[in-house]
Formats: C-alpha cells, structure tokens, sequence
C-alpha cells in the first residue's frame, strides 16, 4: 500500500482519482481549499479508513509523509480561473513550488497536472509535446497559461538540480460526471442549458475543434503515468485524439437529450484557440499503449444522466 497525496482531490478530476487510488489499493491524502472543488465530490469516500480529507490551500506550505504526490490543484475553466487571475498565478506557481519541496524534502514522487492550454493558440496541428505553443502572454488566459508554463519549467529544474523524481501531463479537454455545472466549460454548458431548455450559447461560429477525453480514460493515463521509470519525465499529452467542432458537439448533446432549445451565437472570446487536438504518440509508447477507450457518444450519455440527477436535487 502507497500513501498518496492529492491536491486539489476534491474537484471534478481528482475526486476520480482519489476513488481510483483507493479502489486499487492506496492510502490516500486529499487536499483542497473548496475554491471550485467540493465535498460532495469526495462525500462517498468519507468512510473509507484510507481515505483523510485536509482543508489546505496549495500556496502555502504543507507536510506529510506520502510516497507520491498528484498536484492537481488550480482552477481549469475560465470562468473560475479568470475570477481572481492573480491567485490563479499563484495556485500554480506556488503550488508547484510547496509541492516539489515537499518532494525534495521526503523523496516522494510528484506529478504536475498540466494542460493542452500550453500551446495556446497552436499554429501546428495536431500538437505534440516538443511544440512550444503560441501563448499570449498579456492576454486574459494567461494567468493560467503561463502559470502552468512556468509550473513546468519549475518541475524540470528541479528535476535537474536536485534530483526530484518528477512527472508531467499534458491534459486536453475532459468531461464527466461531477463537473461544476456552471464552470463555463462547453460540454457541461451545452448539458445543463439543453436539460434546461435555454439557449445553446455558441461562442464564434462554431467551427473552432475541441477533442473530447472522458475522465475515466484520463486517470488511466495519470495513473499509469506515474508508474512509468523515473528517467522518463514527459511532459505527455493525455487526451483524445477524435477531433470536433464546437458546433458538432452542440448538435450531438441537443440529440441525446431530445432538447427543443436552440443554439445561439456569441462573439469569440479573445485568445480562444482555434484548433485543439492532441498527438499521443508518446503516451502509446511510453504507457502501456494507454488510448482512449470511451469514446465521446458513450461518455456523454453517463454525463447526461449525472446532470439529470443533479438538476432535480
């Protein structure tokens, strides 16, 4: 048995991982601050003897003894990361830091949860991992962007200056059961307003492509991750590689949830990327041949039905 640490366990993606680590065996250590992370999320998990819930936020110091370390933690959609850009900075970078001295200190393996948002608006499609992105800087999303850039940089030098075993993944679009229902991302947007009957709000024309990854595939590949040889660091993309546009999805979910709303334009965010699709070529190499296995019709049918029960409570 392993004893882990993740922060940032009580949100949508590490909620899934807290009860896949624990189903396979670990103790478990879930750290969160509830800024968009809950306990509903982890409620289920409460009983298990294995299982330890600490109030804590990533920017300021933490100690434990753990053999791995998962360091979720940051806000991921817009709408909440963009509500207090500066403590967004300081979520990833910070945390980064406490996370990795914390490793330094007792030897622990860390993984950094990164983002497809590194590469920004990519001029090269689909995006492997030596692509240094096009990230504007000065922008609205790069309180996110680069503090995720710069949380990277900070995971490889520590692996080169003072041996910290480090891992890092690249996350691309991902969905599910337990998303915040008003985090601003575009499928459960679509979800809840098709359930409600609003409008579906369509930013742009709809032709810009996301790539779709259910959670369940993406802890797969956290998971195996971590598990890799010490000498490879990554960063690895984790996503699914099927391509849609924007436009396409918004049909799909008006479909499965014989919604009568209709879609709706609105102005295009600035800096909202055009294309978005990632390579895994490295992650069918490096991770046991990991690969989607859920693909998007069946994945959104399970997040159908989560908002289904969670918009009559």
């Amino acid at each position: 048995m392993k004893k882990i640490l993740v922060t940032g366990g009580a949100g949508f993606i590490g909620s899934h991982l807290c009860e896949k680590l624990l189903q396979t065996g670990n103790e478990v250590v879930c750290l969160d601050n509830y800024f968009t992370g809950s306990k509903t999320n982890i409620v289920h998990l409460l009983d298990n003897p294995y299982f330890e819930l600490v109030r804590h936020d990533v920017t300021m110091p933490y100690f434990v003894e753990v053999d791995e370390i998962y360091n979720l933690a940051c806000p991921a959609s817009p709408i909440h990361y963009q509500y207090n850009s500066i403590k967004t900075i300081k979520t990833s970078v910070m945390g980064a830091i406490n996370m990795l001295g914390l490793a330094k200190r007792i030897k622990a393996k860390v993984l950094q949860a990164s983002t497809s948002e590194v590469y920004g608006d990519p001029i090269i499609h689909p995006q492997t991992e030596e692509y240094w992105g096009n990230v504007n800087p000065i922008g609205p999303r790069s309180c996110y962007d680069e503090g995720k850039r710069c949380a990277e940089s900070l995971f490889v030098n520590y692996n080169f200056q003072n041996n910290v075993r480090i891992k890092i993944i690249r996350i691309f679009n991902t969905y599910g059961p337990r998303m915040h229902p008003n985090d601003g991302r575009v499928v459960s947007n679509f979800i809840v307003q098709a359930l409600k009957g609003e409008d579906i709000t369509i930013y742009g024309d709809g032709s810009q492509t996301r790539s779709f990854q259910y959670v369940d595939d993406l802890i797969e590949g956290m998971m195996r991750m971590m598990n890799t040889p010490d000498s490879f660091t990554g960063p690895v993309n984790i996503g699914n590689p099927n391509e849609f546009t924007i436009l396409s999805l918004a049909e799909k979910v008006l479909e499965m949830t014989n919604s009568k709303s209709k879609i709706i334009h609105l102005p295009l965010p600035a800096d909202d990327p055009i294309q978005r699709q990632p390579d895994i070529s490295i992650a069918k190499k490096e991770l046991d041949g990991w690969e989607p296995v859920i693909q998007l019709e069946e994945g959104l049918a399970k997040t159908i039905n989560y908002f289904k029960i969670l918009l009559k409570k």
